[in-house]
């Protein structure tokens, strides 16, 4: 995801520095080339020798390392870096990056760093990051374009409770993800996506749903936001985070779903459905837990409304329908169906019958059905046919 950028990492004197190893082995899973600059501070929470051996590269502690050819070196390594973040970022290093400070090889690095976007992750005591003076040095920064990550409330190292903690790598990670990637390809599209499954309730205890995550959707949705476009989901009950910067809302029921995408998707230029709807809901809810006895138990059960037909219907301008099919057999024959059953210009066929793809897994086999193309994509992560999806419905006519 991440190989050919360059990422340097500040880290600077505190309890959280050893978080930062987590998410430089994260960055360098993603094939990114990572840089690590730390204070002298930061080197009695972590050794440096610990970023060496997950990074790859030396671990830079001293402006004036003699075991560097002498190029300058952090002229040289903020050229060729694509972002800077410093965490965890002390209000020590926020003051000097404020005024204009560079005594250490962080601060000179960061001052020439020009090429991307400059990211700060604050961590300290409640009461140091809620003084005015800090305050005022954050606002300061922000206005010269540093993008700050607004640390958590919890119990700190110091044994207070309140904010100050550092966000975590997983976070941090998301943060570097977005700033390195955003594109344009999207710019000024608006896309709606369904995802996850529906649960539709029998009683206050049970209820009928099926195996979907929602991982195929969440992916479209964070790679839709990356390519630059706004993003709205709309997700069933999922175990899963959604990708910083996208809208969310919520729901339960295949009628909640219809009611909600009903009232808004005139506003989008593509709607792309992953959501396993549910067929059939019940058609008598009952208020109180059904008591078992000894007969057999029948639950009469209603349609539901068909989504995509819905919209398949009511397309308003040139906008773009996506669906997606999940079949047992004759997988294309039943796609190319339901594409002109829908009136939709596209349906991502995945069969449940290959071996890791369909619900639950990372990994998936999708076929692109158009009334002129039948293409298969490569077997690949999720997220990876997600961008495939993508770079498709771009060019579509």
């Amino acid at each position: 995801m991440l190989k050919g950028k360059t990422i340097i990492l500040g880290v600077t004197g505190s309890i959280a520095a050893y978080k930062i190893a987590n998410l430089a082995s994260s960055l360098v899973k993603l094939h990114a080339n990572v840089h690590v600059i730390m204070t002298k501070n930061a080197c009695n929470f972590i050794n440096p020798i610990t970023f060496e051996t997950l990074t790859g590269n030396k671990c830079i502690t001293d402006t004036f390392d003699r075991n560097f050819e002498f190029n300058v070196e952090h002229v040289s390594l903020a050229k060729s870096a694509d972002l800077f973040l410093v965490a965890p970022a002390s209000a020590n290093i926020i003051g000097k990056i404020a005024s204009g400070i560079c005594d250490d090889m962080l601060t000179t690095t960061l001052f020439a760093f020009n090429r991307g976007h400059k990211l700060i992750a604050p961590a300290m005591n409640t009461n140091m990051y809620l003084n005015p003076i800090l305050q005022d040095n954050i606002e300061k920064l922000k206005k010269y374009g540093y993008i700050f990550i607004e640390p958590n409330s919890g119990h700190l190292a110091c044994g207070d409770q309140g904010v100050g903690k550092m966000e975590e790598p997983e976070k941090l990670l998301e943060y570097i993800i977005n700033y390195s990637l955003k594109s344009e390809e999207f710019k000024n599209k608006k896309i709606l996506v369904s995802a996850g499954r529906t649960e539709e309730a029998i009683d206050p205890v049970r209820y009928i749903s099926n195996h979907s995550t929602g991982k195929m959707g969440y992916a479209i949705a964070k790679w839709a936001h990356l390519m630059g476009a706004s993003v709205t989901l709309v997700s069933g009950p999922s175990s899963l985070t959604p990708f910083m910067g996208i809208n969310v809302i919520n729901v339960k029921s295949a009628d909640d779903m219809f009611n909600i995408i009903k009232d808004i998707y005139k506003d989008f230029d593509y709607i792309i459905m992953t959501a396993a709807v549910a067929d059939y809901t019940v058609l008598k809810y009952e208020n109180n837990k059904i008591k078992k006895n000894d007969n057999n138990l029948n639950i009469e059960l209603r349609r539901t409304n068909d989504i995509l037909k819905y919209l398949g219907e009511n397309k308003v301008g040139n906008q773009k329908l996506i669906g997606f099919s999940m079949e047992t057999e004759n997988l294309i024959e039943n796609s190319k169906n339901k594409l002109l059953k829908k009136n939709a210009d596209m349906i991502c066929a995945n069969s449940i019958n290959n071996k890791n793809t369909g619900f639950g897994y990372d990994t998936n086999l999708v076929t692109l059905v158009t009334k002129d193309d039948c293409i298969e994509l490569p077997f690949g992560t999720k997220e990876e046919i997600a961008i495939e999806i993508l770079k498709y419905i771009k060019d579509m006519k």
